[in-house]
């Protein structure tokens, strides 16, 4: 089903980055926050919150504003995976890894074949000020 991998805190960072740009895209669209299925790159996210000012200054670089950590479980299709697509080119495999570096191989070959991913997530970021409705300056 899955083979283990070296986590590499540098591409979930990166992947965390892009990820941030795209949730500051959705919000100024009017949109919730994108759902956080990958548990390598949540595992990097929760490393930087536990250092406030560095969480911070790394949203505001990649998001152009605060974003928070928010609880918000759910299952079913991951639909800014698009939105990345057309920014970065196709989802690398640290989003189908979990926080000790195993690669889900059946759900990264079923997003490779059909171009869309259906996963479980237990997070999403939201506005670090309630601002998650007004659009930022710049975030790129």
């Amino acid at each position: 089903m899955s083979t283990a991998t070296t986590p590499s805190s540098t591409v979930e960072l990166d992947e965390l980055g892009k990820f941030f740009t795209i949730t500051a895209r959705r919000i100024d669209a009017g949109d919730i926050g994108p759902q956080m299925f990958s548990g390598a790159i949540d595992a990097a996210w929760h490393t930087l919150v536990a250092d406030p000012a560095a969480h911070e200054a790394f949203t505001l670089r990649h998001a152009g504003r605060k974003l928070a950590h928010a609880e918000s479980a759910g299952s079913g299709f991951i639909s800014w995976v698009s939105a990345y697509e057309e920014a970065y080119g196709p989802l690398p495999e640290a989003w189908f890894t979990d926080a000790n570096g195993t690669v889900n191989t059946e759900a990264l070959a079923r997003y490779r074949h059909t171009g869309q991913v259906w996963a479980e997530w237990d997070c999403s970021p939201t506005g670090g000020d309630g601002d998650d409705v007004a659009p930022a300056a710049s975030y790129l």
